[in-house]
């Protein structure tokens, strides 16, 4: 089993386990390739649900250039329930579970395809 199918099965006992979502394989494995190799660096492989700076980063990297949204009001009311959902007290939020989460949110799997 390849580093990236490891990350990738951890991942899904993520979405599954603490976000309570059934994960898309497939879909799971685009968004992985997507994130390229800050998976595999430990800072860049989580998201801080406290840092500003860093959820403006998602905001800004993510959301509005590698998913084509309009930077509103929404995008920040997403991030937040991510989060939420993800878990709050749960110190390591990995990054490719909330880009998963986001994308499935905003209906936007097709820039993966």
């Amino acid at each position: 089993m390849s580093k990236r199918d490891e990350l990738i099965a951890k991942y899904a006992t993520d979405l599954k386990d603490k976000c309570g979502v059934t994960p898309d394989l497939a879909f799971l494995t685009k968004v992985v390739i997507g994130c390229g190799p800050s998976i595999y660096n430990a800072d860049s492989a989580t998201v801080s649900g406290t840092d500003a700076k860093e959820l403006e980063t998602v905001k800004n990297n993510f959301l509005v250039k590698k998913l084509g949204l309009k930077n509103s009001p929404d995008l920040d009311k997403a991030i937040d329930a991510v989060i939420d959902q993800y878990g709050r007290a749960n110190r390591n939020k990995y990054r490719a579970v909330v880009y998963y989460l986001l994308a499935k949110h905003f209906k936007k799997e097709s820039v993966y395809k």
